[in-house]
């Protein structure tokens, strides 16, 4: 298996799994130009694409989906409530998913994992195939233990270090908007974020892609600090940064000896 990203951020978010038989979209909040020029990146057209799969109905998640998906005929997977809050009438290729099933698509296992996040029906996954697994994790406003539950086991993790909680609260954003993105519905901070990862099994972390960094309200530097801080023994080789205008080259997800 094999994992990348085309962008994390408040401007697009995508995310490729690819098996030997298999390739999966997660989100896509790129127009059709960007999609296509962010895939060739890869080494990827959208006709490699099997299926899109779907977080929430937030623009910078779900933004470019409609338009790929139409134009390639693309199977798209969903919860009811992100369908209820799209503009997905006329468009009978989507599939609306339960999200405590877990199910096949080609050879990957997909387990959708409900979260909190202010959206209808917020869903965040797990992939897994050839024995091994890959969990994203953003848009979530808060740790429960299902989500622990959930993640302790991935091989590799994408996870959400949105903001730093003394820049959110000394930043630019309009009181009610720092009380959206901190709170139980918005999205991880720092310190919630490695809660997370001092609550799993790190030991098996192969990759660590740190994505939906707050432009305005966190830093790379800040992250480390954090992380040097609370996981001082985690090797640095394993953390990986996604960047909002490139994203971030595919990485392997495999035996390591």
């Amino acid at each position: 298996m094999r994992i990348a990203s085309l962008g994390s951020g408040s401007k697009g978010n995508a995310t490729v799994i690819q098996t030997d038989n298999t390739c999966l979209l997660v989100d896509c909040g790129f127009n059709l130009k960007q999609c296509r020029q962010r895939l060739s990146h890869l080494g990827l057209n959208p006709a490699d694409i099997d299926a899109i799969f779907v977080s929430h109905e937030h623009s910078d998640h779900i933004g470019g989906v409609y338009k790929l998906a139409k134009y390639y005929d693309i199977s798209v997977y969903m919860t009811q409530g992100t369908a209820e809050g799209s503009r997905f009438d006329d468009f009978d290729r989507v599939n609306i998913i339960d999200a405590e099933t877990t199910f096949l698509v080609g050879d990957i296992s997909v387990q959708p994992v409900v979260v909190s996040h202010d959206a209808r029906e917020p869903c965040q996954f797990i992939f897994s195939g050839n024995g091994y697994s890959f969990g994203i994790l953003t848009d979530v406003g808060c740790i429960t233990p299902h989500i622990e539950k959930q993640y302790t086991a991935c091989d590799a993790l994408l996870l959400e270090f949105n903001h730093d909680v003394d820049m959110l609260a000394n930043g630019p954003y309009p009181e009610m908007l720092k009380q959206r993105v901190g709170g139980d519905y918005g999205h991880l901070n720092n310190h919630q974020a490695i809660g997370l990862l001092n609550a799993i099994d790190l030991e098996k972390i192969q990759h660590l892609l740190i994505a939906h960094i707050s432009e305005k309200n966190n830093s790379i530097d800040s992250v480390l600090a954090c992380l040097n801080m609370h996981l001082p023994l985690m090797d640095h080789q394993k953390i990986h940064f996604i960047d909002q205008k490139h994203g971030l080259g595919w990485r392997f997800i495999g035996r390591t000896n």
